[in-house]
């Protein structure tokens, strides 16, 4: 039975890409129907996915949490995180930060790195605690980071370098500010920019400085910009 399941879920993918079969949109949402309706927890997934960004289907943000809800049941990690978005965010329904969290930390106990990113900023913003606790912040962006989730790079590099629910640590700062800086992250390039020109963690090196100055600045950094015409 499972087999078969799987079997339609494929066969729906095979006709959404047209990879292997000739694309035929109304198939595919066919066979993702079937599959979802019999418990394929994938197919659950891209319902909602699908219901969520109004792709192949009349947008529905109701008929989005429904078949995300059936998914993350089954402990599928990206339907729990779409579902704390949604009420991360509110959308297609009222914001509940608590219910953020719930989903927010069912995803990341899963290892999905955005929502342990998520869980980081909601830690380090005391959006759903009365107080932030800058501890379970870092525990969650280092989990992210360690992924290669660059924005929790850029802030576990930041908590690093103002000492900020851990002793500070410039020299680890560094190290998780260059690992977001090589991925593009505009104010870890700034931030390596002013680490270079300052010369206090690292060997002083003008060079270096405005390379990652000219950088971020491409990316419209208003203060990397300034550095290098001053």
């Amino acid at each position: 039975e499972q087999g078969h399941v799987a079997a339609q879920y494929n066969a729906g993918i095979m006709y959404d890409s047209g990879e292997g079969a000739e694309k035929n949109v109304a198939k595919a949402l066919d066979l993702c129907r079937e599959a979802a309706a019999q418990g394929h927890a994938d197919a659950q997934f891209n319902l909602g996915v699908m219901y969520d960004n109004g792709e192949y289907v009349s947008k529905d943000p109701d008929k989005a949490l429904e078949w995300y809800q059936k998914a993350a049941a089954q402990k599928h990690a990206k339907a729990q995180f779409n579902l704390g978005v949604m009420y991360d965010l509110g959308e297609g329904l009222s914001k509940d930060a608590t219910k953020a969290m719930y989903w927010y930390q069912k995803a990341a106990t899963l290892g999905h790195a955005k929502a342990q990113f998520r869980l980081g900023m909601m830690y380090g913003n005391a959006e759903v605690f009365s107080k932030k606790d800058a501890a379970k912040a870092l525990r969650w962006y280092q989990k992210a980071a360690e992924q290669g989730h660059h924005k929790a790079q850029y802030n576990l590099g930041a908590m690093y370098d103002l000492g900020e629910g851990i002793a500070r640590d410039a020299a680890k700062a560094l190290e998780w500010y260059q690992k977001a800086a090589i991925q593009g992250h505009s104010e870890a390039q700034y931030r390596l920019g002013t680490m270079y020109d300052g010369g206090e963690v690292v060997k002083k090196s003008i060079t270096k400085a405005l390379e990652w100055y000219q950088k971020a600045a491409v990316q419209g950094h208003v203060e990397a910009q300034y550095n290098l015409g001053a």
